[in-house]
């Protein structure tokens, strides 16, 4: 049995070992047994924290053909590739013919014998995976400081340094891409230097490559996946942590150069373009290649909760639950100070965090619970300061300002790139449980050109039906989505939501400029910060159901609301209710409906619907 540092630090001796084997047993079932060591050795966390991960580690400080782990998602996914699972070549010493494994691997030995009986042609798909969009730094550091993994450097080339994030490094980094190319000088080190350096002159002098992001801005590596196995299962937007054998062999970048080159020439030689060339195979320093041992989809990103689903964690479920009303009145009083001394906007605050799709009923997602804040100020960048506190709280976030120059020129639905054969991303195509901030005080007055409309319509779409269409040209293909989407705005916002709260500060216009000015993003570092963000992330997550008892409680109930005045409640406000009462249960860490947390929804309502009344002159009619 393999000691960790060795199947951690030359994978591929364990997958050959294995495959040796069937030298004398031409039935051994060997790729089934390498994946299952691989994914039994997986199981303890111990080993998960000391395999090093690509989204901590500047690439250039990994070992090549070492096993490395990517927290990402599926932003596309390319055609399936053939290669040489099996072939044959002959020792230089003995003449023996031998056989060797190209699973695993993208550059074969030399000297192939391609007419060999024994070769054996197999399949694998290519995935084209980012980190997680719009991942917020407080995950990242908590992932980087869980990290057992220490880099270990090859024989030929020895970092300075064990463990830098990809923000500390990209100074250096880019340091590193100015200087020339590396001479390849057989018996020392630059050989392999080579293959663990930032990309050199050669590339950089280059266009830049699109690493198709799908937020501006974004760090990180983005990878080609190669999955051997049950590869129907994954779909495009899927998160996971992709454990794999790194692979950042220069021969990739050249192979890449000599079929683009020939394309040039002469177009008929290859079935591709060369901006698919391009794109399916970047050189190898820039985008590595990760072929697939394991791979763990992530129900959440969130590293304060543990993996999995909460039913799992019997002991943490339980002692986190019972600190829910504590922690949730802790949140309540400062989101009150954040939102000016507004009492009730801050209650719907906290139910829209912890909201998401629970299920769907035909079109119709179920438990989504997008916000509108009007009535927030324009001044003092408010919303923007607004948006820097909800970010410390959740995994993932994005703020969208909703300038008309924004609207008009910006991406946000992904759109197919039939000339380069990839799905190019737009700010929509995000993971799910993200929180969008759209900034509604930044739109001004201005036309919205065909851009803008689409824009503002996908935006529609996303709020009303929890889905995006992205753009295949000649049709559009429906892809459901998770997102939490909180407007704010000045007034009634353009954009639907399925709940309005008109901010309604409780301050003095003397207090007002004060506190504006004194909005602070509270410190990461300190432990009730911790307890906001488990708290919001636990919820998210937690099971919900409704008794017998109750659905007739709740039907009766309706019933009478209607009997004095059968337009004072419809279907949509039932349904509204429902959402509100069962976010409340959640929020104080009860997964059922009862009668408290019933009439404490009604009162939260008749409370909202009566400020919404008040302003219904100026903003017009509100849901």
């Amino acid at each position: 049995m393999p000691c960790s540092q060795d199947w951690i630090d030359d994978p591929l001796s364990v997958v050959e070992a294995m495959f040796g084997e069937t030298q004398n047993s031409p039935d051994s079932k060997w790729e089934a047994k390498a994946a299952g060591f691989f994914q039994e050795q997986l199981k303890e966390k111990e080993n998960q924290t000391s395999v090093p991960s690509l989204n901590d580690i500047p690439l250039h400080y990994l070992k090549p053909n070492s096993l490395v782990k990517f927290r990402c998602l599926i932003q596309d996914m390319f055609d399936p590739e053939f290669y040489l699972g099996v072939y044959e070549t002959t020792d230089p010493s003995t003449k023996a013919k031998v056989l060797k494994c190209g699973k695993y691997r993208d550059v074969a030995d030399s000297g192939i014998d391609f007419q060999s009986e024994n070769a054996v042609t197999s399949e694998r798909q290519t995935f084209y995976c980012v980190p997680i969009p719009g991942e917020n730094p407080w995950v990242k550091d908590c992932h980087a400081a869980a990290s057992q993994a220490w880099v270990v450097p090859s024989t030929s080339y020895v970092p300075t340094r064990h463990k830098r994030s990809y923000e500390e490094d990209e100074g250096d980094a880019m340091d590193t891409q100015q200087t020339g190319p590396q001479t390849e000088h057989h018996g020392n080190g630059d050989c392999k230097r080579q293959e663990t350096e930032a990309p050199s002159n050669r590339t950089s002098t280059a266009a830049p490559l699109d690493l198709n992001f799908p937020l501006p801005g974004e760090r990180g590596p983005s990878c080609l996946v190669k999955v051997y196995e049950d590869w129907d299962k994954f779909k495009v937007n899927d998160v996971l942590e992709v454990y794999g054998i790194l692979s950042v062999s220069p021969a990739l970048s050249a192979l890449a150069d000599e079929k683009e080159s020939s394309a040039l020439l002469d177009p008929s030689d290859s079935m591709e373009t060369a901006e698919e060339q391009r794109v399916h195979c970047p050189p190898a320093s820039l985008v590595p290649r990760l072929h697939m041992l394991h791979a763990r989809p992530l129900c959440h990103n969130n590293p304060l909760l543990p993996p999995g689903t909460p039913e799992e964690h019997g002991a943490f479920l339980s002692s986190t639950l019972a600190e829910f009303p504590s922690v949730r009145a802790e949140l309540l009083s400062y989101f009150s100070h954040v939102l000016l001394g507004d009492a009730l906007a801050a209650e719907y605050l906290v139910l829209h965090l912890i909201s998401t799709v629970y299920s769907r009923r035909d079109v119709l997602p179920l438990g989504k619970f997008s916000l509108n804040l009007s009535g927030c100020p324009a001044a003092n960048s408010y919303s923007e300061r607004l948006y820097q506190i909800v970010q410390q709280l959740v995994p993932s976030s994005y703020y969208l300002p909703m300038s008309l120059q924004n609207m008009n020129q910006m991406r946000l639905v992904p759109k197919k790139d039939y000339t380069a054969n990839r799905l190019l991303s737009g700010a929509l195509q995000l993971s799910k449980n993200t929180s969008l901030f759209l900034d509604e005080t930044r739109l001004e007055q201005g036309q919205l050109d065909t851009t803008g409309v689409r824009n503002v319509t996908a935006l529609g779409n996303l709020i009303s039906w929890q889905k995006v269409d992205y753009d295949f040209n000649y049709h559009q293909m429906e892809f459901p989505c998770n997102i939490n989407v909180l407007i704010s705005s000045e007034g009634r916002s353009l954009l639907p939501s399925d709940c309005r709260v008109p901010l309604q500060p409780q301050l003095a216009p003397s207090q007002m400029e004060e506190r504006l000015s004194g909005l602070h993003v509270p410190q990461t570092s300190s432990a009730q910060i911790n307890q906001f963000r488990t708290y919001v992330g636990l919820a998210q997550l937690l099971d919900y159901n409704i008794s017998e008892e109750m659905t007739k409680f709740v039907e009766d109930d309706f019933v009478d609301m209607r009997k004095d005045d059968p337009q004072s409640i419809s279907a949509e406000d039932l349904h509204r209710l429902l959402v509100v009462a069962r976010l409340l249960s959640l929020s104080v860490g009860a997964t059922a409906l009862n009668r408290e947390s019933w009439s404490k929804a009604k009162h939260l309502e008749s409370l909202r619907t009566s400020r919404v009344e008040q302003h219904r002159g100026v903003n017009g009619n509100e849901p």
